[in-house]
């Protein structure tokens, strides 16, 4: 591992850290500067929560809170690959919520410009931001994420706006109430999508039918983004998939480990390739064989 001399990043092999997760920076700082970077933060916090409130004007269902102990925290990991047009807005969005969180942001190589607003949105507190120099895959992201939370609880948000940061609360609450171990949110339990060809929902709900019958769950939207887990639970789970057969793997996994699963209905408003969705044909295949792979053996 190599530190950067008087800069708040970690350099180790293909992965930039942003900020430094410790205290030493802020220790060599001097207090003129430190404030100054205290304001900016504040600055830029009031910045994308106001963005973020407005978006949430545009549409229908309220912002909700969550029963939590003292104490308690949100690591809310966010992929992103080339998407300078959202990821501020979701990182307002999450920061806009009125629960605790650490935003871990994993860029997987980014050639846009991405990774200069990433620069800027790191120095907010509790944003950390991982750069990655070349592009490997959602699953080596989220992996590259997971290792670095620190909460009570994770989830997966992806920088693409298609899933709705208000619909996280309900999401991790039931977990907080020891009803659950893990919670899906499910696209299609109350037909809350908006664009999603059919095609594309034909996909999901054959994979996550195939995903069904080999790990014995009840799921209706194993390819959801937005999947919650307690972060003790996630640790003891070996993860080795880069691309988008994370999801599979990491269900059959769940499965595997007789974690208490259940799913909510969430928002989902699709986008096309058109608009930069990522996911393809050779994707579905390639999840195909991790239901098979990982039905058999972890």
């Amino acid at each position: 591992m190599t530190e950067t001399t008087g800069a708040s990043s970690v350099e180790e092999g293909d992965l930039t850290v942003l900020p430094l997760p410790t205290s030493t920076t802020e220790s060599q700082a001097s207090a003129e500067s430190t404030i100054d970077r205290a304001s900016a933060q504040v600055e830029e916090l009031l910045k994308l929560a106001e963005e973020a409130i407005g978006e949430f004007d545009d549409n229908d269902f309220p912002v909700v809170g969550i029963d939590a102990p003292v104490g308690f925290l949100l690591s809310v990991v966010i992929p992103v690959y080339n998407e300078k047009d959202s990821v501020r807005t979701i990182v307002g969005k999450v920061l806009a919520l009125p629960v605790p969180v650490e935003i871990i942001v994993v860029d997987d190589g980014s050639t846009d410009g991405t990774q200069e607003i990433l620069r800027e949105l790191s120095a907010i507190s509790n944003v950390h931001v991982l750069l990655k120099r070349q592009n490997e895959g959602k699953g080596a992201a989220l992996r590259s994420g997971f290792s670095m939370a620190q909460g009570d609880v994770v989830i997966v948000q992806d920088a693409d706006l298609e899933y709705d940061p208000r619909d996280i609360p309900s999401l991790v609450q039931p977990i907080i109430d020891g009803y659950a171990d893990v919670v899906y949110g499910s696209r299609f339990l109350e037909r809350q999508y908006r664009g999603s060809s059919f095609a594309h929902r034909l996909g999901n709900r054959l994979l996550t039918l195939a995903s069904n019958l080999t790990n014995g769950l009840h799921l209706t939207d194993m390819e959801t983004c937005y999947k919650v887990i307690r972060r003790d639970a996630l640790d003891q789970i070996p993860l080795c998939q880069n691309r988008f057969g994370i999801e599979p793997e990491l269900t059959a996994k769940i499965a595997r480990r007789d974690l208490r699963v259940i799913e909510l209905p969430i928002h989902y408003n699709a986008r096309d390739w058109n608009d930069g969705k990522k996911i393809g044909i050779k994707d579905a295949f390639a999840a195909l064989y991790c239901i098979l792979r990982y039905a058999i053996s972890d």
